[in-house]
């Protein structure tokens, strides 16, 4: 068989050009065709998350050209999710001794071939959180010359701690400190893009692109940016064609103009993941009424005991990141409790709403309300969108710091947990107290461990630090570490053991089988006893489902009356008699008509009560508002926020202790016990015996978020 002449600089200068300006326009090339362009040398992203979007035609016939001819050769690759199917698909196609030169990466878990190159110094490689990597190719499509950010501060992406190199081979400094007025923040240096490769699911012959068979987005219209802006070669791979002209202009979200191959693929490899075909729940084409497969009746193992530990840190109205493997329990739970009507679960690539698919389906959701670009994604993580995440814990030590980068032989890589930790107030780091080997069994509601796991994960010397227990104390974060035994917060004296399990053996179970001895402090509580019961954990009452009288509050410098009736449900006529009673005892207090603020969020009357309940609530307002306004339940707490610090802003003046700090906050109507305003005033206090008053207004706001 005759071997094509390979591209040079100026042939592929000029076939580029050629694809943009010639007079038909017509882009549709073979995969051979457009694989042939790509130059040794240069610089290639890929599009795709986990196992999700990935260009496997193009990429395949990519690596299939390598072995054949040793071409392209030395290519450095820039990469996010890591697509691959953990075999011999994805990334895993460049994983040919001489085709890569270099990998920065976010995540390795599905490229394993590639993450063995990296290990043994094949190539040059790093990390990198994936946030980051998706701001380098934005970076890479505006000229830009980096990304500036926090995010990286004391883990292994901290030039102090090794700048994200993975082996010896790799010497190059790529993230370095620099300092903007007074301030140290990271410089993440920007890597120009020659290659693009991107997917999609209909094309036009102008290259004009829409997506509306794909689980997300991702970054493809940067990274077709990217690629435009060097002058470089974008490659798309796309299901089908339509006719120039037949697509919705609102539809393309990657124009013509940014592309310069369409290559269509068969439908063996253009599959919605590794793992399964079109799915039309994900792409909110259909939107499943049943439960979605897998998340009934989870078994009361390990896992769940832990995801049910950690649903109950879960709030009202959160945004909520979980994260790949064990985290995925918590929407499980969620699901099973019917409660996931009172949090907004969200996924890095750029899922809201929804329950999140699992295991190598990672990243869409089924019924989602939205899904967006996956770097707009993490300027909304980094902002402080999220108010609580659940990720997973590999090993932590007697410090807080965590390693999940490099946990057995198998490299993973951040992912997005580096963004997603540093960025989030509470942070929830979930895993088994030990590994390989455990077994448990929950017997007559206590925990029992039949077999010890072979490997201890609290250690005293981690191997990689991806989360750190010191920049989570600057940041004001709340942080716990929740096993199936065992409870941890993070202090700044290191991590203190808050609960142990129904059945478990302080001494035997717990401190024998870590490294170092936490602090303890009496008396030490007990995990909720419902976490270890057969059948539901009524997890929407403990969390959710607050008594009538508890949740209507007066403002104490005003008429003001919160009436906070979020997922509440009239089934019965005691419920409309606690709401008129709760109502009447408030005006009461209040000594005269009210001005009520009033949260319906997921409230719900049964259709018989509906006229008694109307009758009712307009008597009310007859005899007892002088004004009333319905607002969500985040309106609601702003507005009770606005009230309590305007009402603190003249008597918090100078620093105070922590029982005069707990006056304020009841003075103000913020309710919350003795013990959990005791976390938060070590948190905000830094450890002193007195709290400022920039930190108690901090606090405050914490506290109504609470």
């Amino acid at each position: 068989m005759m071997r094509r002449a390979q591209p040079t600089a100026t042939t592929f200068a000029w076939a580029v050009n050629q694809l943009r300006f010639g007079s038909s326009r017509n882009k549709v090339v073979s995969v051979e065709d457009a694989v042939y362009l790509v130059p040794s040398n240069s610089t290639i992203t890929v599009a795709g998350f986990v196992a999700q979007g990935c260009a496997e035609y193009v990429l395949e016939a990519l690596g299939n050209r390598f072995k054949e001819t040793g071409e392209p050769k030395d290519l450095t690759l820039l990469f996010g999710g890591g697509p691959g199917d953990t075999n011999c698909k994805g990334l895993n196609h460049f994983a040919h001794p001489g085709m890569l030169k270099r990998a920065i990466g976010g995540h390795y878990g599905q490229t394993p071939m590639l993450g063995k190159m990296a290990q043994a110094g094949a190539i040059e490689a790093y990390f990198m959180p994936m946030g980051c990597v998706s701001r380098l190719v934005r970076c890479a499509a505006s000229h830009s010359p980096g990304h500036i950010s926090k995010v990286g501060f004391g883990t292994m992406m901290d030039p102090e701690l090794g700048g994200g190199k993975l082996n010896s081979r790799t010497t190059e400094d790529i993230v370095r400190t620099i300092e903007i007025d007074g301030e140290k923040f990271l410089y993440y240096k920007a890597i120009p893009i020659d290659v693009a490769i991107i997917r999609g699911t209909t094309a036009d012959a102008e290259g004009n692109i829409t997506y509306e068979r794909e689980s997300l987005y991702n970054d493809n219209l940067h990274m077709a940016m990217a690629g435009r802006s060097r002058r470089g070669l974008v490659i798309a791979q796309v299901e089908r064609l339509a006719a120039v002209g037949s697509l919705k202009p609102q539809q393309v979200r990657v124009p013509g103009t940014m592309v310069d191959c369409v290559v269509v693929a068969p439908e063996a490899k253009h599959q919605m993941s590794y793992w399964s075909g079109y799915n039309p729940t994900v792409t909110g084409e259909v939107r499943q009424v049943p439960k979605p497969e897998g998340l009934q009746g989870m078994e009361l193992d390990e896992r769940k005991v832990i995801a049910r530990r950690a649903c109950l840190e879960l709030q009202p109205d959160q945004v909520v990141n979980l994260g790949i493997g064990m985290p995925e329990g918590v929407a499980m739970v969620a699901d099973e409790e019917h409660c996931m009507k009172y949090i907004e679960l969200t996924t890095e690539p750029g899922v809201h709403g929804g329950v999140g698919l699992s295991g190598h389906n990672f990243g869409p959701a089924t019924n989602p309300s939205a899904i967006i670009e996956m770097h707009s994604q993490f300027d909304f993580y980094n902002g402080g969108g999220l108010d609580i995440c659940f990720l997973g814990n590999a090993e932590t030590d007697a410090a807080g710091n965590v390693n999940v980068t490099r946990a057995g032989p198998k490299l993973t890589g951040p992912g997005g947990f580096i963004d997603i930790s540093q960025c989030t107030p509470r942070v929830n780091l979930m895993g088994s107290f030990t590994a390989v080997g455990l077994e448990i069994a929950v017997e007559n509601g206590k925990l029992k461990i039949v077999k010890e796991g072979k490997v201890k994960k609290f250690v005293k010397k981690i191997k990689e630090t991806t989360f750190s227990g010191r920049v989570a104390l600057q940041n004001h974060q709340h942080v716990n570490y929740i096993t199936e035994r065992a409870v941890f917060t993070l202090t700044p004296e290191g991590i203190e053991l808050t609960e142990i399990a129904p059945g478990i053996d302080l001494q035997r179970d717990v401190l024998d089988q870590m490294e170092f001895k936490p602090l303890i402090r009496e008396p030490l509580g007990t995990m909720d006893l419902s976490i270890f019961a057969e059948g539901p954990m009524n997890l929407k009452e403990k969390v959710f489902g607050l008594q009538i009288d508890k949740r209507i509050h007066q403002c104490s410098v005003s008429q003001v009356v919160y009436i906070d009736l979020r997922g509440v449900c009239v089934y019965d006529k005691k419920t409309i008699a606690d709401i008129d009673g709760a109502i009447r005892a408030a005006a009461a207090k209040a000594g005269g008509k009210i001005d009520a603020i009033v949260s319906l969020d997921q409230f719900d009357v049964a259709p018989h009560l509906i006229d008694e309940y109307a009758a009712v609530i307009a008597k009310l307002e007859a005899e007892l508002y002088k004004s009333v306004r319905r607002v969500s339940s985040a309106a609601l707490r702003r507005h009770k926020l606005a009230s309590a610090l305007s009402h603190v802003k003249g008597l918090v003046k100078v620093a105070m202790n922590q029982s005069e700090a707990y006056t304020y906050i009841t003075k103000a109507g913020l309710l919350l016990s003795r013990s959990e305003f005791g976390d938060l005033f070590k948190t905000y206090s830094n450890g002193s015996t007195k709290i400022s008053p920039d930190e108690m207004k901090k606090l405050m706001s914490v506290v109504v978020w609470h």
